[in-house]
């Protein structure tokens, strides 16, 4: 039989689970409670477009019954009742929420200072948790995803941050993911959107790149050259073995300059001619 393996809670839940038990209202909660409801039956039908909330499809609505969390599990999506001057309620959305890290000056591990943003996407897991723990869950957010980015940037090099985007956003991603865990929020994506670089730095890395492209190029043609010679040495030596291949190629060649020279006119000699020049020498 197989064993049954329990996830471990999250340090959101706990919270949300230490904190959301029911506590009592006290003698002048339950007056006070008491004269709402009275309150709201003697007014009807009128009491109803008070009582009566509505929150969307990617809302919950969290409820504070004077100052107290009611429920253990938010409410909605739907209709839901809230009594009049007794009950207050915090929408939360559940979206995916996007926000832009504004550029941040940062000091590389080689010291190189360069200018860098981001942006980060993530959501609320547990509305309860990022309502009743901290006051402004996107701000703080924010805020901790300015300081993780000079935090872990600091400690690439120039080089590292223009070619290992994608292993610094998954850095950034696991150091902002587990504050944020006791906030109820997770952080879904960090990415890395535009490295400045200083104008001195960019022309010295410009005439860099452009000089090892010119060394390059150089080797090539170097090479090409040194293959050519290596295939004229070989056409030489069996043009030498074989006198009628000579004399094709020699054919060949007048073909060649009648074809591009058109208003030329070309006396071609007899091949023996030149055999004996070359016999004497």
């Amino acid at each position: 039989m197989a064993e049954k393996v329990a996830s471990r809670p999250s340090q959101a839940e706990k919270i949300s689970r230490h904190g959301d038990e029911t506590v009592g209202l006290g003698i002048i909660g339950w007056i006070l409670l008491v004269i709402s409801l009275v309150f709201s039956l003697c007014t009807l039908p009128l009491s109803l477009f008070m009582c009566i909330k509505i929150v969307a499809e990617y809302e919950r609505a969290v409820i504070f019954r004077f100052g107290r969390i009611v429920h253990a599990k938010p409410k909605g999506p739907g209709i839901f009742f809230a009594l009049p001057f007794v009950d207050s309620f915090v929408c939360v959305d559940l979206r995916t929420i996007s926000f832009d890290i504004p550029p941040q000056e940062i000091l590389t591990k080689d010291s190189v200072t360069v200018s860098v943003d981001g942006v980060v996407f993530y959501r609320v897991t547990c509305p309860i948790t990022s309502v009743k723990v901290v006051e402004n869950a996107q701000g703080a957010t924010q805020l901790l995803a300015q300081t993780t980015l000079r935090n872990v940037l600091g400690t690439k090099s120039l080089s590292e941050l223009l070619s290992d985007r994608i292993g610094i956003s998954q850095s950034m991603q696991e150091a902002l993911d587990g504050p944020t865990d006791a906030w109820g929020i997770k952080v879904e994506r960090v990415e890395i959107k535009d490295v400045k670089l200083p104008h001195q730095l960019q022309r010295a890395m410009a005439a860099e790149a452009e000089a090892t492209r010119e060394a390059r190029a150089k080797v090539i043609a170097a090479e090409g050259e040194m293959n050519a010679s290596r295939a004229l040495k070989e056409a030489s030596l069996i043009i030498a073995e074989s006198p009628s291949a000579l004399q094709l190629r020699y054919l060949q060649t007048l073909t060649t300059i009648a074809a591009e020279k058109n208003s030329t006119i070309i006396f071609p000699l007899p091949i023996d001619l030149m055999q004996q020049f070359v016999r004497k020498n």
